[in-house]
């Protein structure tokens, strides 16, 4: 079978339908968070997610998505400008604080971009944490907030929530282009391009530098991993749920090898600078704290790959000078949904998790305990967002950036 690098987006776009009818009802003041509109609207996203036509890029009738692009675009050459970020219209999402979209330009390309500033920030004496959200392909900001509901954990616990958004000229389906070898590298590409939001986000809202964290699902999850990786000093932790190991493909062809699980080693990735072969190989070296979730039902990126996450940030851990080795401990539970789970925490010798991974047993690709709000979300399995905000908040400053 051959991956088109050239395919035309599809005319049908069941997220844009779904996104115009959640306003269309907002608009006349229904609530869709609850009672028996969320169970409308939860049928209608079902409805135009079994009508969606098969996709080039692997998004099929059943609305499983397969993390790859349905075209290319020109390779950006490598720069290290910051972009510049101006103010759009936003929503509110329905949530106390406030929710805008400003959008980020540089010689990469452009990002639109949500910030959420919690209805505490105002009456706080002390620099606020910051969690990035990475949805995953053809979703948006609002879809990735709805679903994960961060901006409600936001005020709660008091920290800035950022959502970078993918655009549709970079890839079709909006995944993050995580196995591009050029989206690999520190100073270059879709890593370049949201980092420098971060930080322009960060000195804006006067948030803690060492306490920015990264999460995502899917593509979103792979370029968190690939985050953390090439700006260890930006990121104090990582959240990857249903993601995929830091170089662990550099083309199509290999990216669904990588996404079905047909590897049986960690891949080791090339750089570029010397061109597209022949350059030296390297793999994950930075030991930033990482949390991982995934589904063993999960046939769109098998669960194998959570499991490869995990090892690479213990060998990085072991590798690091003067780091003496990780203590699991193991824990399983059932959810009030009825999801069965394993969570195994490798602590450091004062007891801090470094390293946390759970299972969720009979889960596909989605976010565990997301809200129905959101695609690909399940809500009967443990809350994935609470968890990560936990590991999050409990891990020491980094040094900042």
């Amino acid at each position: 079978m051959k991956y088109p690098f050239h395919a035309a987006a599809p005319p049908f776009d069941a997220q844009a339908i779904n996104e115009t009818i959640q306003r269309a009802l907002a608009s006349a003041g229904l609530d869709t968070s609850s009672g028996p509109m969320r169970g409308v609207t939860e049928t209608i996203r079902r409805a135009l997610a079994a009508g969606r036509p098969v996709d080039p890029a692997g998004t099929f009738a059943d609305g499983s998505v397969i993390d790859v692009p349905a075209r290319f675009v020109s390779d950006d050459e490598e720069n290290s400008r910051a972009p510049h970020s101006a103010p759009v219209a936003g929503t509110a999402q329905g949530a106390p604080g406030s929710f805008e979209t400003f959008r980020a330009s540089n010689d990469t390309g452009t990002l639109a971009y949500k910030v959420y500033v919690p209805v505490t920030a105002a009456s706080s004496d002390t620099p606020l944490p910051m969690v990035v959200m990475l949805h995953g392909c053809t979703q948006s900001a609002d879809d990735f907030a709805a679903g994960t509901q961060m901006n409600r954990l936001a005020d709660a616990h008091g920290f800035l929530v950022v959502y970078p958004e993918q655009a549709a000229q970079a890839n079709a389906s909006k995944c993050w282009n995580w196995f591009k070898p050029q989206d690999q590298l520190r100073g270059a590409g879709e890593p370049l391009m949201i980092a420098s939001i971060v930080r322009e986000v960060a000195q804006k809202h006067g948030a803690d530098p060492g306490r920015i964290f990264v999460a995502g699902l899917s593509a979103g999850a792979a370029m968190a991993v690939v985050l953390g990786e090439t700006y260890p000093e930006l990121f104090s932790g990582v959240g990857a749920h249903s993601g995929l190991p830091y170089a662990s493909a550099h083309d199509i062809p290999s990216a669904l090898a990588a996404m079905k699980g047909g590897r049986n080693h960690l891949p080791e990735r090339r750089k570029p600078a010397a061109g597209p072969r022949g350059a030296p190989r390297r793999k994950a070296v930075k030991a930033v704290p990482i949390i991982v979730f995934h589904g063993d039902r999960d046939h769109t990126v098998q669960q194998k790959n959570g499991g490869q996450i995990v090892q690479q940030a213990l060998e990085a851990h072991s590798a690091q000078a003067g780091q003496a080795a990780l203590h699991a401990s193991t824990q399983t539970g059932v959810t009030p949904g009825g999801r069965r789970f394993n969570c195994t925490a490798y602590t450091d010798d004062n007891g801090q998790a470094r390293v946390e991974s759970w299972t969720v047993h009979g889960a596909g690709h989605a976010w565990s305990g997301g809200h129905a709000g959101g695609s690909y979300t399940d809500g009967t399995g443990p809350d994935a967002s609470a968890e990560m905000v936990r590991f999050f908040m409990a891990l020491p400053r980094n040094g900042g950036a």
